[in-house]
């Protein structure tokens, strides 16, 4: 069964790589704290209209011809932007506030957190449902 054809399930998956993925832009605002003239990023927030309609259908997919082939699992890209709300800017040019950041981290790890429990519970009804329990 696959749980990408559900709607709920699909919206949770993309959620969840969304976050992943401004975990990792997050990670390298912090890691680029010190270096001069860096601005700090942050991905466009993810709207509920784009996961419900889902993929465009003009996009491009990975095709495996043959069973042995390496299977490269899709990477999602989504949008980052540039903060140009900056209030403090150190000598060399940094804008990457510290504070701000592990805040933005804290919030993206309570989402997941989050949204992987409403999948475990969603996931737990289905199951209820097909009575596997």
């Amino acid at each position: 069964m696959n749980l990408e054809k559900i709607p709920l399930f699909a919206a949770l998956t993309e959620k969840m790589k969304w976050l992943s993925a401004r975990q990792k832009v997050l990670a390298q605002n912090i890691a680029n704290a010190d270096t001069p003239n860096y601005r700090a990023r942050d991905l466009k927030p993810l709207e509920f209209r784009d996961m419900i309609e889902g993929p465009k259908e003009d996009s491009v997919s990975i095709n495996r011809t043959n069973k042995r082939h390496i299977f490269v699992e899709e990477i999602a890209t989504y949008e980052t932007e540039i903060n140009r709300d900056v209030t403090d800017v150190t000598p060399t040019g940094n804008a990457v506030m510290l504070e701000e950041e592990m805040m933005k981290v804290a919030e993206t790890q309570i989402q997941y957190e989050l949204t992987t429990s409403l999948y475990k519970k969603n996931l737990g009804m289905l199951k209820t449902a097909l009575g596997r329990r």
